[in-house]
């Protein structure tokens, strides 16, 4: 049995910190400072995803279907694999088509003095004849705790959640996260018939996370790209902008096995170690011959770091339509869409 811990946190305060996710290193060190030591040595915590409390409905390949309310403020039933990822997709493809999808993948900015950070919600103006002339909507974070080896560690306690704080000038008070929903998956039980059931048998893996190649961490292990990526066929995931990666440095961007990589660091209390990393938001060919395991494997990650959230990937039928396409009119309807 493989048990994950699914968490969404509101985000209460201005944030100083990365502004496409929260790592999982920056989560994982502001749980185990309040928990036991052995909890602290089974912790594993995956990137935070920041995710809009807007209106939704599921999409067509979830368990459920049709309209869900306001789905980013809660987390929606697991009883699929596909479940797992509605809120990790950067194209939010749950929204309402009515719902302005460009705004919702950017923060507003704060100005503290000299420092800038982003705001815990964004506001939107209503026509002059509402009766407010505006709305606001407030961010949220998803993640995953897992307890590798012992699975008796989860679910860790909403008191333990509850008000950690994440991201710079925590001791003022900014990057507070309140617990708004947990939800423990076991991933064996989990139906993966999308997988097992494609017609054509040949999958391709996503990256949503980055995977690390080598790091200057003491005793992190450098390691070459994994034999069962068929990385000759590397194509750039459409839901995510490039633009919205800020806070690393590019390397020397493609090579000749086709794929993005990207210098990041990890940060260990006052030092900071340079990481190496392909790059998330790409896809890969899958030349392995067990999709299922290593579906779940994504889910917990692979490689150095795994721990604080890097090496994560979805696995999807080859061919399978990730961002299904619109027209003008629609994506004009949409707020621009992707």
């Amino acid at each position: 049995m493989t048990v994950i811990q699914q968490v969404l946190f509101e985000v209460e305060g201005s944030y100083l910190g990365h502004p496409y996710f929260v790592t999982g290193n920056a989560l994982f060190n502001a749980i185990a400072r309040r928990v036991d030591e052995r909890t602290r040595r089974a912790l594993h915590v995956s990137h935070g995803v920041f995710v809009p409390g807007e209106f939704g409905e599921y999409p067509a390949e979830h368990s459920q279907n049709g309209y869900g309310g306001k789905l980013g403020q809660s987390l929606p039933d697991v009883e699929a694999y596909e479940d797992l990822f509605v809120f990790r997709d950067a194209v939010h493809r749950w929204l309402l088509d009515s719902r302005p999808r460009d705004a919702h993948n950017t923060h507003d900015i704060e100005r503290h003095g000299d420092r800038m950070a982003f705001a815990p919600a964004c506001f939107f103006g209503r026509p002059p004849e509402q009766r407010n002339s505006k709305r606001s909507v407030s961010w949220f974070v998803h993640c995953y705790l897992h307890g590798r080896g012992d699975d008796d560690v989860l679910p860790v306690s909403g008191d333990v959640l509850d008000g950690i704080r994440v991201g710079g000038a925590r001791n003022y008070g900014f990057g507070e996260l309140s617990l708004t929903d947990s939800l423990v998956v076991d991933l064996d039980a989990l139906d993966y018939g999308r997988l097992t059931d494609a017609e054509s048998g040949a999958y391709v893996l996503e990256l949503v996370s980055p995977y690390v190649l080598s790091s200057a961490y003491p005793d992190a292990d450098d390691q070459s790209v994994p034999w069962w990526w068929d990385a000759s066929s590397a194509t750039e995931s459409p839901t995510i902008q490039a633009g919205r990666v800020s806070g690393t440095v590019a390397t020397d961007g493609r090579r000749d096995d086709g794929l993005r990589r990207r210098d990041t660091r990890l940060v260990d209390g006052g030092d900071a170690y340079r990481v190496e990393t392909v790059d998330h938001g790409q896809v890969v060919g899958y030349a392995g011959s067990e999709p299922v395991a290593t579906a779940r494997n994504g889910v917990v990650r692979v490689g150095t770091h795994s721990r604080f959230g890097f090496g994560e990937f979805r696995v999807r039928p080859a061919g399978d339509d990730r961002v299904p396409g619109r027209s003008v009119g629609d994506a004009a309807s949409a707020g621009g869409g992707r």
